[in-house]
């Protein structure tokens, strides 16, 4: 697929957002913040417009729900993935805000993608460099847990865990319950006492 050519009239963030593409074609776009921001703190908003519902994923939208995407259709598209992020896209409350450590000039505007994102439309290799790089980009649905665990993640992306785990364990349960069924069918024979008669019934009393 080939990049995305932007409709928009850019730059459209100058005030908090240097883009740098480093190759018009292919996707080494980045950007850069233009402000210091304490940890949490407020970057940007996702407003309507410009941001659209998108009809389906693509590598260039955002995921805001449990089955609702985002175009964003501004220069925020090229904030880019990193294992250990800059930012947070937060889509219940429709709004990016500082990662944990906060913003500085300069820093890269990234963010982990498997916090909104439950199956990535192209998964990718990550080269982001950081010390828990996770290799590996598919969406939060095909990640271990242990990937997960201590990242900041949306609440449909937690909801959806959720539910795969519950499935998972339903799963396993049914699984198990005819796994018992089955070997106890293979253990049980024919009793002495069924041999007998005296369990089915078929004792005949003398006259």
């Amino acid at each position: 697929m080939s990049p995305l050519k932007p409709s928009w009239k850019q730059p459209s963030h100058p005030e908090i957002q240097q883009v740098i593409a480093s190759n018009a074609d292919d996707f080494t776009t980045k950007s850069l913040s233009k402000v210091s921001l304490p940890p949490f703190a407020l970057f940007a908003k996702l407003e309507f417009p410009p941001c659209e519902v998108a009809d389906e994923a693509t590598y260039a939208t955002v995921q805001m729900d449990k089955d609702k995407h985002l175009t964003l259709n501004s220069d925020l598209l090229y904030i880019n993935h990193s294992c250990e992020p800059s930012l947070h896209f937060d889509m219940r409350n429709m709004k990016i805000v500082a990662g944990p450590k906060g913003l500085r000039p300069g820093d890269e505007l990234t963010f982990f993608y498997p916090s909104t994102e439950w199956s990535m439309a192209q998964p990718f290799d990550c080269f982001c460099g950081t010390p828990t790089c996770k290799k590996r980009i598919t969406g939060a649905k095909d990640m271990p847990s242990h990937l997960l665990e201590g990242l900041w993640l949306n609440d449909h992306i937690h909801q959806l865990l959720e539910e795969q785990a519950l499935l998972r364990d339903t799963q396993q349960h049914s699984a198990s319950l005819s796994e018992s069924a089955g070997h106890g069918l293979l253990r049980r024979g024919i009793t002495s006492r069924e041999l007998s008669g005296e369990m089915s019934g078929d004792t005949v009393a003398e006259a």
